[in-house]
């Protein structure tokens, strides 16, 4: 085999490419295999933050107990209940109640309006204080068709059979057999 100064020249070139190909390849590999580890610096840098922020507030929280269970010891004198201080049932509790001594306040009592005979409303009637005129004395709001929207009257409907409808139970296994 005879080589010519050409083919040689070639022959170099090509392998002086497939060198500088193989060395990108592996330079290549390399730059990706630190950028990977930077990427997990990276990562373990934000855990450990995450980490400092938590102790820092578990810190702040901590030294705030302190000095709350401080200020309650000197101030307050605040105490956590303890189990005797906890009742058992209704009778336990009414058996605390007492017997309103001499010069105690008036229980508390809740307005009760009679029902005027005759009357079937139970509320009073309201009266307009420009005119004088009751409610009753208003004409009253066309019930059914004209001026009413459909769609209202519907919802009357099923609002006032809702205490039916929860009332009811229907077991679905019952429906099938």
């Amino acid at each position: 085999m005879n080589f010519t100064s050409d083919r040689v020249r070639s022959i170099g070139w090509i392998s002086v490419l497939v060198v500088c190909g193989a060395m990108t390849i592996g330079l290549t590999l390399r730059v990706n295999a630190v950028k990977s580890q930077v990427h997990d610096t990276e990562k373990k840098i934000v855990w450990v933050k995450q980490d400092i922020d938590f102790f820092e507030t578990e810190f702040a929280t901590r030294s705030n107990q302190q000095a709350l269970k401080q200020l309650n010891d000197l101030e307050f004198g605040y105490k956590a209940p303890m189990a005797a201080q906890y009742i058992e049932g209704e009778r336990q509790l009414a058996a605390l109640g007492a017997v309103p001594g001499p010069g105690a306040p008036a229980p508390i009592r809740y307005a009760n309006a009679e029902k005027p005979e005759g009357k079937q409303g139970s509320l009073l009637a309201m009266v307009s204080p420009v005119s004088g005129a009751t409610a009753a004395a208003l004409p009253e709001a066309p019930k059914a068709g004209k001026g009413r929207d459909p769609e209202r009257e519907a919802m009357a409907r099923d609002a006032a059979a809702i205490g039916k409808r929860l009332a009811r139970i229907e077991v679905a296994e019952a429906a099938q057999q």
